[in-house]
C-alpha cells in the first residue's frame, strides 16, 4: 500500500476514535509495526495528528462514525486463492431454492461469481455482493435498511425491526477477524451486533475463514464455538487449530488453495 493511502487511513481511524493503538493500525493496514510508527511520526511532524505512547490520537476528531478494522479494498487482496477455494466449498453447500444469509466480508464476497447459476433467496448486508448478484444472477436479493459504511462496504442498521427480523435462512455464511478456543472475534461492536442478528435468523452457522485468522486476535467476541455448525478453511491450518475445532465438535472442511484460481474473484 502506498504511503499516501496509509496516511489517509490512519487519519481516518484516529479521527473516529479517541485513541488508536499501533497494534490496531498494524492489523487494519497489514503492515509492520515499524512502518506504522514511522507513519505516525511523520503525521505528527506535519501536525495532522498527535503521537502518544503506543498509538495516536486526532487533533480535530470528525463526527461521522466509521468502523474499526481493515478496509474492504485491503482485505480483498489478501490470501485471494485461499478465499476463492473456501467460497467454492461454501457455494457447493447451497441448493436451488435455498434461503441463505451472507454477511459482508472479503471471503464471503468470493461467493458472488459462483452464485450466478443458482436461484435462491439471499439476504446480505454486503453492498458489493448484492450489487454483483443483482447484475449477474437471477437470485432474489434482500438487503437490510441502514447506513453503508464505505471502507468495509457493508450495510449496518441500528434498528431492531427491519427485514432481518422476518427472514428465515437454512444457513448463514460469515467470516471473522479471528478465532480462538473461546469463539469468533470481530473488530467493531457494530459489526458484532449486525452479525449476531443475522446468525439468529439461520438454522445453521457456516464460518468461512482462511488459516491466517487462527493467529488474529481481538478483544470483542461474536459468538462461542458451540454456535458454529461448519467451519471452512484452507490447508494452511495448523495441527493445534485443527484439534481445537474438532474438540468443539464442529464439522471442519479443509480446502486446498489453487494459486491459479485468482480469476474466480469478482470485480469490486
Amino acid at each position: 500500500m502506498h504511503e499516501r493511502e496509509r496516511h489517509r487511513l490512519i487519519l481516518r481511524a484516529v479521527g473516529e476514535h479517541p485513541v488508536v493503538t499501533v497494534a490496531q493500525l498494524v492489523d487494519m493496514l497489514d503492515v509492520s509495526e515499524a512502518t506504522i510508527r514511522r507513519d505516525i511520526a511523520a503525521l505528527d511532524d506535519d501536525g495532522k495528528l498527535r503521537r502518544i505512547r503506543g498509538g495516536a490520537e486526532a487533533i480535530n476528531p470528525v463526527t461521522s462514525k466509521q468502523l474499526l478494522g481493515r478496509p474492504f479494498f485491503v482485505t480483498k487482496t489478501l490470501n485471494v486463492a485461499q478465499k476463492a477455494a473456501i467460497a467454492a466449498k461454501a457455494v457447493a453447500m447451497c441448493e436451488e431454492g435455498d434461503s441463505i444469509i451472507i454477511h459482508g466480508g472479503s471471503t464471503t464476497y468470493q461467493m458472488a461469481p459462483l452464485l450466478k447459476s443458482k436461484k435462491m433467496q439471499v439476504l446480505t448486508n454486503s453492498f458489493p455482493l448484492a450489487d454483483y448478484l443483482i447484475e449477474h444472477s437471477e437470485n432474489s436479493v434482500v438487503v437490510p435498511g441502514g447506513t453503508i459504511y464505505r471502507e468495509q462496504n457493508i450495510i449496518l442498521s441500528p434498528f431492531e425491526s427491519d427485514v432481518i427480523h422476518n427472514f428465515y435462512a437454512s444457513k448463514a455464511f460469515v467470516g471473522a477477524q479471528g478465532i480462538n478456543s473461546m469463539g469468533l472475534m470481530e473488530s467493531d461492536p457494530m459489526i458484532i451486533q449486525s452479525e449476531q442478528r443475522l446468525i439468529a435468523q439461520a438454522e445453521k452457522l457456516v464460518v468461512m475463514i482462511d488459516s491466517t485468522k487462527f493467529t488474529q486476535r481481538s478483544n470483542m467476541f461474536l459468538c462461542r464455538l458451540d454456535n458454529i455448525d461448519t467451519l471452512i478453511t484452507d490447508d494452511g491450518i495448523r495441527d493445534e487449530d485443527r484439534a481445537m475445532i474438532e474438540r468443539a465438535d464442529i464439522k471442519l472442511v479443509v480446502v486446498q488453495a489453487d494459486e491459479e484460481e485468482d480469476q474466480n474473484t469478482a470485480s469490486a
